[in-house]
């Protein structure tokens, strides 16, 4: 779409503001908010300035001036502000030298496409993700010096079967892992899911599919359609915003984070993705579950890079408790058709050349999709380049097999510290194209440390006190 696109639709729509959006280092979307009268043509050259310094892991204080471009392919009217409120997403970029500030994500994932075309390999990416997430009716939680604990609650969840605390009981509460796809009255949230698909749908993404997921306590999945690689990360921060809206709209507090549960399961996000030159799916061949020698040399090099690239895909502590051996995530590096133990699944749901791709299920929705989906395809493009093999299928349920049978069958890091030393150990396929840079693979290590490994680390777990108070 053009900037004369972007303003006469404002106009028709009369917008009283427009609201400017960009994404933080960690992954969250913050916007800056202009009387309509500021947007011009000249904003989609010039930008807005802001303060770069007061987000997370970005500038300093003597660097802070940076500049927000927006960018008119994408825009869309606000449903939750009271004021009719034009909405663009932007790049951040330095007021000096006018190129895309180093430690903008979303200058990464432009990157990474510019790289793709460059090596001439094909044009075009496109993810899929299938980002689950919780929606609860109460949530608590407190960390203090001397006292820590979190309690959640939605009224379907299983442990509400005797309860009297308001939520209403009638018998229909859904047994931990026995969620998926059940009908109401045990699923209660088909109507906020219903909700959620309509705003996504005024805001241009096309929900192709919505249901309840296998926990208790409200997991839901929305998928929506594919796209490019910044066009999936822009809808993706979308949709987070959309549900979280409509949850708070309700009474109700969603969250993306990957395991706020013990003993059922967490919220993934399996990334469905394939390569297109032209008119041509590059994954479809005459091989192994219906796919090209291309798509294998792809599978090899998420295969081989995988302890670091879920450095960036499963990027918090919480993550590597959804991340464990022998549970409901994928954490062995093999590949099957169909196969959902194993890290990489290819879907054989149809044999039409143009659906045919591989999804990378260790990922979890708290991450930071630009940077995910970037290191997802470059893992891939260094597989091509380097022609890879994954090795042969593992087309059996991984998670029966004995210890010896697993022995040769490498695995995924088990916290996130493990897979941040992968990524200082592994990270040069990051490097090409200038997609990632050293100090950027530098910045998010160290303020993963400082900032989330450490402060975990040093405090005592309410689980502590249960099995040593008394020792």
């Amino acid at each position: 779409m053009s900037v004369k696109d972007v303003l006469k639709f404002a106009a028709e729509e009369n917008a009283a503001y427009v609201n400017v959006r960009f994404t933080d280092l960690v992954g969250a979307w913050h916007h800056l908010t202009f009387p309509i009268e500021e947007l011009s043509e000249k904003s989609f050259e010039e930008g807005f300035g802001f303060d770069g310094s007061s987000l997370r892991g970005w500038a300093s204080i003597h660097e802070s001036d940076m500049l927000l471009v927006p960018d008119s392919y994408r825009y869309w009217i606000d449903p939750f502000m009271s004021e009719k409120t034009l909405c663009l997403v932007a790049d951040v970029v330095d007021p000096i030298t006018k190129e895309g500030y180093w430690l903008d994500p979303r200058g990464v994932g432009r990157r990474a496409e510019s790289y793709l075309k460059f090596t001439g390999i094909a044009d075009t990416v496109y993810f899929g993700p299938e980002a689950e997430f919780f929606v609860f009716n109460d949530v608590r939680f407190q960390n203090d010096g001397h006292s820590a604990g979190f309690s959640i609650d939605n009224p379907e969840a299983i442990w509400n079967t005797n309860s009297q605390n308001g939520n209403s009981n009638l018998g229909y509460h859904i047994r931990n892992k026995e969620g998926y796809v059940p009908l109401p009255p045990l699923d209660t949230l088909q109507d906020f899911r219903t909700e959620v698909a309509n705003e996504l749908k005024k805001a241009g993404i096309h929900v192709e599919c919505h249901h309840h997921e296998v926990a208790t306590a409200g997991q839901c999945e929305i998928d929506f359609r594919y796209s490019t690689l910044i066009g999936t990360a822009d809808n993706l921060q979308i949709f987070k915003y959309t549900v979280r809206n409509v949850a708070q709209k309700q009474g109700k507090g969603a969250t993306f984070m990957p395991k706020p549960l013990y003993g059922d399961n967490g919220s993934g996000m399996h990334c469905h993705q394939s390569l297109w030159k032209g008119e041509k799916p590059l994954f479809a061949g005459d091989g192994y579950a219906g796919l090209s020698e291309l798509a294998l040399f792809y599978i090899g090099g998420l295969l081989k890079h995988a302890p670091a690239i879920v450095a960036f895909a499963a990027p918090t502590t919480n993550s590597y408790k959804r991340l464990v051996p022998g549970f409901e995530a994928p954490v062995n590096l093999a590949y099957s058709a169909r196969n959902r133990s194993a890290a990489i699944r290819i879907p054989m749901f149809s044999t039409n050349p143009k659906l045919k791709r591989l999804e990378f299920r260790p990922p979890d929705p708290s991450c930071n999709s630009y940077l995910a989906f970037s290191a997802m395809l470059l893992a891939g493009l260094d597989g091509i380049q380097n022609r890879i093999m994954p090795g042969e299928p593992l087309d059996k349920d991984i998670y029966d097999l004995s210890p010896e049978q697993l022995q040769d069958v490498a695995s995924l890091p088990g916290s996130l510290d493990e897979s941040l030393k992968a990524l200082e150990d592994d990270h040069e396929f990051l490097l090409k194209g200038d997609v990632f840079t050293r100090q950027l693979i530098e910045r998010w290590i160290s303020y993963k440390r400082e900032r989330e490994i450490q402060p975990l680390r040093l405090r005592p777990h309410p689980l502590e006190f249960g099995m040593y108070f008394d020792i």
